[in-house]
Formats: structure tokens, C-alpha cells, sequence
């Protein structure tokens, strides 16, 4: 299996005890090609040669005046904002410890293109030996924006950017965009959904992230008399989206959990939720608050899970031994940006003396 996901440096991370990641000169050193760091023809004397030096060397010092000597200030302000990432990830020690102090702040200075970059190689590290395709398709979603789509009675999730891409261009790179804005006639262009068939082409499209994820739930019809059956699919996104949260909040916080797709909560007792996306955790405060939810909301809802611990002495003692549940739902434009830190702040742990 090659080495998927190469923009994710992980490769070039240095692991410490206890398995957290240790940012390197070579992982650091990808960040200049971006396009808001790489040079332009219109980059001046300055700004060359401050490209050039921390290309050779990206962990050196760099001085007020070799910054301030850059003449454009967008390129000025974004190698600021590089070099204050760079710093702050020195700092922290980890990616982990810098990520869980950016989330535990109260005004997150970094941007979402660092801290996405951050979170794709902490979970490249927790795929270090999986060969899972669906489970790194899910994983996916811990960092890329998605968009939901429901066809043919299935809920599918398209990579936002490639969809985007396809919108712009019908995949056809600049030609494609001269035919679409000329409104020339463009053959549709179809995702293949991720499935056993073609699971084994995963590893082989490194970031071109164009595999559709099914999240449809497994369908379960009552047969009376307290007897069910299950039709099970082969593979679930939902199922694979939840193996990657379990081994997120155990590399993180220690903790093992076990997280369970639900269609539904039947809980007379219910005390703990947390959305894993903006949408989903006002939904849950508005249903748990029984305030009345809008139709068009609930429709949104992608899927909950059942969240349990391992342990109950994990537990503050006033939910011990209850249920977590979680939720996922699209915005009005049914785009998703999971939230994964959501897990690792508001998981109702017991306190550590």
C-alpha cells in the first residue's frame, strides 16, 4: 500500500513517546509551495530570497526587518501568519498539544488551512496500519468539507472541493472552464460511490479525494413479537466514520469508547450529547430542550450515534455509566464541516487528580 494522502507530510513527522507527532524541517517545508507562500512574477528582491531561505532552511529565525522588507502586504501578512504557526507548533512540543490549545482557546488564531493540515496528519497517524478503505475515505471527513446528496434512496458525501472543481471546470482542468462559461454541451460526469468493488482503487488516488462515501443506515424492520432483522450493508460509511472517531479520542484523550450509528434515540433517561458539527449540536440542545424543531431541520440530520465508554470510572460520576449520543447534519446547503474537536472538549470525563 503506498503512502496515501502524501500532502499530509506523515512521512517527515517524528513520533514521541506516548505516540503524539513532532513537526519536522521537511514537514514544514511543503507549506511554501501553497499558493499564498509560493512566489509570483511580481515577487520582489526580498521576498525571493526570504522564500528561498526557509525553503533551504524552514525552522530558522527570521528576523522584523528581513519580513518587513517584503513589499506586497498580503504576501507580508501571510508569511507573518507561517511563521507564527511554525513558532506556536515549536512551542506546544506536538501537533496534538498545539491542536488541543488552539480548540481549548477562546479565539482560535490559526487558520482553518493550518489547523485542517494539522488534524490530516494526526489522523493519517491513527491509519498508520489500517487498510480499510472506508475507513480512510470517513477519515477523510475529519478534515475536508463534504456535500450531502440523497440519490436513489442513498445519502451520499462528495468532497466539497472536488465538487466544486467538477462544477467549475466538468473536470476538464482550463478547457473545461472555457467550454462551461461558453455554455458548450459537456458530458456528464459520474463519481464512483466507494464500494467492495472498487475499494482496492482508494489507495491509488492519493489526494484526489473522489470516491462518494454512502452513509445511508442499515435498514431494520420489525417482525413483531420483540424479533427483527437487519439488512446489513457489505460496508458503512457510518460505521467506518465511527472506528475513526474511537481511535480519535483514544489517541487524544486516553480513553476508549466504543460509537454505535443509531437512527433514532429512545432514551427516557438521556443526560449527554455533542454535535460533531454546528448544525447538529444546535439540533440536539433544541430536541433535548424539547423546543420544537422545525421539519426541514430534522430532515438534515445525517445520522446519531451511541457513544459508550469503556469504563465508567472514565466518567464524571453524575453520568456514569450513561450513554454519550452524537449527531451529524448538513446546513441549509447541504454541505457538512465536521467539527472533531467537539469530541475531545465535550466528553463528560471525569476529572484527573
Amino acid at each position: 500500500m503506498q503512502d496515501f494522502w502524501p500532502a499530509s507530510g506523515f512521512t517527515h513527522l517524528q513520533p514521541v513517546p506516548g505516540g503524539w507527532l513532532q513537526a519536522t524541517a521537511a514537514w514544514f517545508r511543503p507549506m511554501l509551495a501553497l499558493p499564498e507562500l509560493a512566489l509570483v512574477d511580481e515577487s520582489c528582491a526580498a521576498e525571493t530570497a526570504l522564500h528561498a531561505s526557509l525553503t533551504d532552511a524552514p525552522m530558522r529565525a527570521v528576523a522584523p526587518g528581513e519580513l518587513a522588507a517584503v513589499q506586497d502586504a498580503d504576501a507580508r501578512s501571510n508569511y507573518t501568519t507561517f511563521l507564527e504557526f511554525r513558532d506556536a507548533l515549536q512551542r506546544a512540543g506536538t501537533l496534538e498539544a498545539w491542536y488541543l490549545g488552539q480548540m481549548r482557546s477562546s479565539a482560535v488564531s490559526a487558520p482553518p488551512a493550518f489547523i485542517d493540515r494539522v488534524v490530516q496528519a494526526i489522523v493519517r497517524r491513527l491509519l498508520a496500519d489500517v487498510n480499510d478503505a472506508f475507513e480512510a475515505r470517513a477519515a477523510e471527513m475529519l478534515f475536508r468539507p463534504q456535500r450531502i446528496s440523497s440519490t436513489e434512496g442513498r445519502l451520499l458525501a462528495a468532497d466539497l472541493a472536488v465538487i466544486d472543481m467538477l462544477n467549475e471546470s466538468a473536470g476538464l482542468g482550463d478547457l473545461g472552464r472555457l467550454l462551461v462559461q461558453g455554455h458548450a454541451p459537456l458530458r456528464t460526469l459520474q463519481m464512483d460511490v466507494l464500494s467492495d468493488r472498487n475499494a482496492a482503487d482508494y489507495w491509488r488516488r492519493a489526494e484526489r479525494h473522489d470516491l462518494l462515501l454512502d452513509l445511508t443506515h442499515e435498514i431494520t424492520s420489525d417482525l413483531g413479537h420483540g424479533l427483527s432483522f437487519t439488512l446489513a450493508r457489505s460496508q458503512s460509511g457510518l460505521a467506518a466514520l465511527a472506528r475513526v472517531l474511537e481511535k480519535w479520542v483514544a489517541h487524544f484523550l486516553g480513553v476508549r469508547v466504543r460509537i454505535t450509528p443509531l437512527q433514532r434515540i429512545d432514551d427516557e433517561a438521556w443526560r449527554w450529547h455533542i454535535g460533531l458539527d454546528v448544525e447538529s449540536m444546535a439540533l440536539l440542545n433544541d430536541l433535548y430542550q424539547e423546543r420544537p424543531v422545525e421539519p426541514e431541520r430534522l430532515a438534515r440530520l445525517i445520522s446519531l450515534f451511541r457513544l459508550d465508554f469503556e469504563s465508567a470510572d472514565y466518567m464524571r460520576a453524575d453520568v456514569a455509566g450513561r450513554p454519550v449520543y452524537l449527531g451529524l447534519a448538513t446546513t441549509p446547503q447541504d454541505t457538512l464541516k465536521l467539527k472533531p474537536q467537539n469530541l475531545l472538549l465535550n466528553l463528560p470525563l471525569a476529572s484527573i487528580s
